[in-house]
């Protein structure tokens, strides 16, 4: 099976929801006006908001309605199943880092808050942590997304490979001056786990930090098929799923683990 994925690598205006949301609309006429046909769309991590901490409790998407909304309608008009970034969203007194997975039809089909917090912006200090990882089915194949800082974390990830994860998605705000870590991270977690990894950054200043994009998809040999620059821009690429299940086939990782080893 093949996708074509288009990642949004857009700037986002710093705690400006209603202008952020018109960004996303503007990248989705793009795509609804291309002749080239989508199956899968994803954008950065709190695309809505920004890293604005501070305001979440003024500015945050109850149960991220108004998010889920937009998404939906763009999943539906592009016929594409659409992994949403991620916004912040309220539940209650908390407000979570939360994907929304929509398929063709424009129906919600998932989610997952990001589960490891960055303390160096102070995340846990505005945001609460997730739970649980983030496993859906697009169109029968097993995929998954995690968000920005949980990169870092090998451990997790594996949990998605374990799980029989094709494609990874990772949706992220990674600044300057780590470009070179945010790279060397995805590949290291496409050729480990051997899965696609399809990772959408976003672009621009926000708070006291400049993002660096370069948005990329990783095949499973650990090669870059397609990196955007540092701009606002869309990052297309094809991507032939049959490809995990040959590298998987040659190099046989699973099945040589010897998980009573790997102890603490």
């Amino acid at each position: 099976m093949k996708w074509n994925v288009a990642l949004i690598q857009m700037d986002v205006a710093f705690g400006r929801p209603d202008e952020n949301r018109d960004t996303v609309r503007r990248y989705v006429d793009q795509l609804a006006a291309s002749e080239q046909k989508t199956d899968v769309v994803i954008l950065p991590e709190l695309w809505d908001t920004g890293y604005d901490l501070e305001r979440l409790g003024e500015i945050a998407d109850d149960n991220g309605e108004r998010a889920k909304a937009l998404l939906s309608e763009a999943a539906k008009r592009l016929n594409s199943y659409v992994v949403g970034g991620s916004v912040a969203e309220r539940v209650g007194d908390e407000v979570y880092n939360t994907t929304f997975v929509f398929d063709r039809a424009g129906n919600e089909i998932g989610r997952y808050s990001k589960v490891h917090l960055f303390r160096l912006m102070e995340e846990e200090k505005y945001l609460a942590e997730g739970e649980q990882p983030g496993f859906y089915e697009l169109d029968g194949q097993k995929t998954g997304s995690v968000i920005c800082y949980d990169i870092r974390f090998p451990e997790w990830i594996r949990t998605y490979a374990l799980n029989g994860t094709k494609v990874l998605f990772v949706s992220a705000q990674w600044p300057h001056p780590r470009l070179n870590h945010w790279r060397q991270l995805l590949i290291a977690r496409a050729i480990e786990n051997q899965m696609f990894v399809v990772a959408c950054n976003r672009v621009g200043d926000g708070g006291k930090s400049t993002f660096c994009g370069h948005s990329v998809v990783v095949n499973p040999w650990g090669e870059i098929v397609a990196e955007g620059m540092q701009q606002e821009e869309l990052v297309q690429a094809e991507i032939d799923l049959s490809l995990v299940d040959e590298v998987r086939g040659r190099i046989p990782v699973f099945a040589d683990r010897r998980t009573g080893l790997y102890r603490l």
